[in-house]
Parts: structure tokens; sequence; C-alpha cells
């Protein structure tokens, strides 16, 4: 079974922002995209850029390095197609948002 990790309370995270947790050892970028949190690998794929210092504009990151864009609720990057970053799975329990350190599947 998986080990749920806290990276954050709710109320850290307003609707259309995104942060950067560290988690043992491994960066986490965590979105609230309108009441519901998707969780990241920080690094973008294409110069190592931190996502979860990106904008959010609905359910997409642009990384603030180098402008790739990437669906936070897939991983997938929209710049370029055959590119992704893992996803983890997030559940919430009050207040708390856990993440899974597992990827999931990618999409």
């Amino acid at each position: 079974m998986a080990e749920m990790v806290k990276v954050a309370n709710t109320d850290e995270l307003e609707p259309g922002q995104g942060m950067v947790a560290e988690v043992r050892g491994k960066e986490i970028a965590l979105f609230n995209v309108d009441g519901t949190f998707y969780a990241l690998n920080n690094t973008c794929v294409h110069r190592g850029g931190p996502l979860g210092e990106g904008e959010l504009d609905g359910e997409v990151v642009t990384c603030p390095w180098h402008g790739w864009e990437y669906n936070v609720t897939t991983g997938a990057c929209l710049t370029n197609p055959s590119a992704c970053v893992a996803r983890f799975p997030v559940v919430m329990e009050g207040n708390e948002v856990k993440v899974d350190l597992e990827p999931a599947s990618p999409v």
C-alpha cells in the first residue's frame, strides 16, 4: 500500500496558484486548480526549470525559465507532445494535502 505524505495544508495554496514542496528528498510542484490539487515532479524536462514557480492558467503551468507548458492534471507537455513530467497521486484528508511519492502511470 502506498504511503501518503503531507505536503501542505489546503489554506497554504489559493486556487490558481502553485508551490514547491520538498518531501523526502524529492521536489514536488503542487497546484490548486479550482480547489482540486495536483502534484508533478518539479523539474521541467527541457532545462530543469522549477515548475512549481511557474504561472498557472487553468490546468496549464508555464515553466518560468523557457516557457514550456504542461497540463498539471496529466503531466503531459503541450510544448513537446513526446515529453511529460511525472505526476503523483494526491489525497485530501481534512485540510491536509497528501501525496504518494510513487509516480502515477503516464497518461
